[in-house]
């Protein structure tokens, strides 16, 4: 059971929390058992998800904890690099809209967005990472081809080759953040749908940009 828990979890990983829910709400139902309404369990899920992130989220706040701590290794230089380089910059999430917020404000990363940050809704059929991928390119009257997506989750993976667009993703070792190893289920899944190059976290954000862009104006890094 825990593995076959794990592999619906791993295989929805960056889909909106309420499949993960409408998948354990499926799983019960084939056991014979009377499933709650899946926005229940969102909704206790996020209840439980509070307590545990509690002590994180004060540490952020009296300084006891570094943003940088809790992001993936090398991600502000990143964000730095993308923004010097003039991108406008969006950020997607399956987790609800008003918690990917003030994650994004503890963290200190959202000065990189200008509130163009999206999450999920309760109404989940009106939000998905295409609907914002689809969205940007429809604003910016761009190609698809202009579009450059970081990520760890399939879906946005998925959406971004869909959409004609560079998809790097991300097959970050969890359990030992900046080890730089990557975690070979990941890899294997995000290459299974797409990704252009996987890797392990930030560290190489310099030579990677350079190798789409070409050098910085100035050749300055």
């Amino acid at each position: 059971m825990a593995r076959l828990a794990l592999d619906d979890i791993m295989r929805l990983n960056g889909k909106q929390t309420i499949y993960q829910m409408l998948q354990l709400a499926e799983r019960i139902r084939q056991r014979g058992g009377e499933p709650r309404e899946p926005l229940w369990y969102k909704h206790e899920y996020l209840r439980r998800l509070d307590v545990l992130i509690r002590d994180r989220v004060e540490g952020l706040r009296t300084g006891r904890l570094q943003p940088d701590d809790l992001l993936v290794h090398g991600a502000r230089p990143l964000l730095e690099r993308l923004a010097a380089r003039g991108l406008t910059l969006y950020l997607a999430s399956g987790t609800d809209e008003p918690f990917v917020k003030q994650e994004a404000e503890l963290l200190d990363v959202a000065c990189y967005f200008s509130g163009r940050i999206y999450g999920a809704l309760d109404d989940y059929q009106n939000f998905s990472k295409k609907i914002v991928i689809d969205r940007i390119l429809r604003e910016n009257a761009i190609p698809g081809q202009r579009l450059l997506a970081f990520g760890d989750g399939y879906v946005e993976i998925e959406n971004t080759k869909a959409a004609g667009g560079l998809a790097i993703a991300v097959a970050s070792d969890e359990a030992h953040n900046g080890s730089g190893c990557m975690d070979p289920w990941k890899q294997q899944r995000l290459l299974g749908v797409g990704a252009d190059v996987v890797i392990p976290d930030y560290r190489d954000a310099e030579p990677l940009l350079e190798r789409i862009f070409g050098p910085p104006a100035g050749g300055a890094t």
